[in-house]
């Protein structure tokens, strides 16, 4: 029997969590920590990248003493990231310039409009598989290298790294040795080929981007490095896996066949549909991503539709409005109604993601009365995550031919019976929660393990897959077709609300 453990670094949006995985799959110990969201400006999302290290660091002998293993057990270490939050720091020292910009932050718009109307989408869309949008790293990097004073001359000599989250955490934990990311982060930066698998040099001229910041790309499942034994308690453990968060949970669902797809319900939604070996171009507003590389096999791709605002909005309930304490309460006030009673809620607080790619859009609640309560408000929160995956679904079988079957499904909001119910109902299709919720972090764990021959192949992990639950359809065709039209009524009165500039 094969001994030791896995240990996988989850970074998310809001907080991020250190998982130790057995053999089995199972998780034998987790810690969790949020950490602070910067807001400077309407529309711009911050973080911290030191705080962000930090943190990561601190959870990982809370989750090794949860799990009774020691470091010295531990056989590789899996990372998955939020995606495009883009941050800059020295060479040197290793103290990053500036606060990083997130995924969520639209302080890009104007760039983005700019490079539309010199007709280059298109340019973008065949390379990246990506709409020109300012939800990638590539306009956040040229507005830190055009705002930030001195930064440019900096990076042109070679001063300076760019990384997402991935890079970032793969350079602290190697005590600075260490400069790479995966196929799965580089295909979301907007300079990356996804059908050559190279930086764009093309794109990176129209951006501005000097090629010296970039980091190295490699598979998904690759022995990149060792930590440093000063930072990972006098062992040097291989980092082996790399993938995006939505990457990693497809993997971690075991979604390796083409055709197979997933939701993961978290600060947004994202809803991704293994195409196989074949690049997939959408024309439904949705994007053509890595999903993943494995060793020296060739890389594997998949549709995506992103959903910016979903977990986000019940946060926003609870953070904002104050209408409840905790977002499990959310579950009971929705249930608490027979009916939404016309109450709808455009989500739309960074913009409109997938199929609709608006960045002016706004939040909008409508169909308010008298008789509107906090109830109404909840339901609709939780309504509108699975209204705009229908949104996505729908785009996603027209590109690519499929009907779906069935979704499997995790996130935190898989825990909530009412929305996923909600979710089978308003798709027509079943919803299935697997028996390992932390998919994300099982994702990164399997791609670390299958490098050091942990496990074997994606045979053996398919059979660990279990199902915990599943939720069938209940709603008539007629009615799911009713409240789905007065969403789709609602979502045209939120696009295109704030000026242009």
């Amino acid at each position: 029997m094969t001994t030791g453990y896995v240990l996988a670094i989850d970074q998310g949006t809001t907080g991020t969590k250190v998982i130790v995985f057995d053999h089995d799959g199972a998780v034998r110990g987790l810690a969790y920590s949020e950490f602070t969201q910067h807001y400077p400006k309407p529309g711009w999302v911050e973080h911290d990248a030191e705080e962000i290290w930090t943190v990561s660091l601190n959870l990982i002998p809370e989750a090794l003493s949860k799990a009774d293993v020691a470091a010295s057990e531990i056989r590789a270490i899996g990372i998955t990231n939020q995606r495009e939050t883009t941050l800059f720091w020295e060479r040197a020292t290793g103290a990053p310039v500036g606060r990083a910009i997130v995924w969520q932050d639209r302080r890009t718009a104007s760039v983005c409009d700019d490079l539309k109307r010199r007709g280059l989408e298109e340019t973008f869309r065949h390379r990246t598989g990506l709409v020109v949008d300012p939800y990638f790293s590539g306009t956040k990097i040229k507005w830190l290298l055009d705002n930030t004073d001195g930064l440019r001359a900096r990076a042109e000599k070679g001063e300076i790294a760019f990384g997402t989250i991935d890079s970032w955490l793969v350079w602290k934990l190697t005590g600075g040795r260490v400069h790479v990311t995966d196929y799965s982060n580089a295909s979301r930066t907007l300079l990356y080929n996804i059908q050559d698998l190279r930086w764009d040099h093309e794109l990176l001229e129209i951006l501005s981007v000097p090629e010296a910041i970039l980091p190295s790309v490699k598979p998904s499942s690759y022995i990149y490095g060792h930590t440093d034994r000063s930072v990972f308690y006098g062992q040097q453990v291989p980092i082996a896996g790399i993938a995006g968060d939505q990457q990693a949970a497809l993997f971690g669902q075991g979604g390796f066949s083409e055709g197979m797809a997933k939701n993961t319900y978290g600060t947004g939604s994202f809803i991704l549909l293994n195409t196989g070996r074949e690049v997939v171009a959408s024309r439904e507003g949705l994007l053509t991503t890595v999903a993943w590389g494995i060793r020296d096999e060739a890389v594997e791709y998949a549709l995506e539709g992103s959903v910016f605002i979903t977990g986000a909005a019940v946060q926003w309930l609870r953070d904002g409005l104050g209408i409840i304490e905790t977002a499990s309460e959310s579950e009971a006030l929705a249930s608490s109604l027979d009916s939404n009673d016309g109450v709808y809620f455009v989500p739309a607080l960074a913009g409109l993601g997938a199929p609709h790619w608006d960045a002016y859009a706004r939040g909008t609640i409508t169909g308010i009365t008298r008789g509107t309560t906090r109830a109404h408000l909840a339901r609709a929160a939780l309504e509108s995550i699975c209204y705009q995956t229908r949104d996505v679904v729908e785009a996603m079988e027209r590109d690519s031919g499929i009907a779906l079957k069935e979704i499997r499904v995790d996130g935190g909001a898989v825990a909530n019976r009412f929305m996923m119910q909600f979710q089978a109902d308003i798709l027509g299709v079943p919803i299935v929660v697997p028996l390992v919720t932390e998919t994300t972090s099982l994702g990164a764990a399997y791609l670390a393990g299958l490098a050091v021959g942990f496990w074997e192949s994606r045979e053996e992990l398919s059979a660990k897959w279990k199902v915990r639950e599943r939720y069938e359809p209940r709603m008539s065709e007629t009615e799911r077709a009713r409240l789905y039209e007065r969403w789709l009524r609602a979502v045209e009165r939120a696009k295109n609300w704030e000026q242009r500039v």
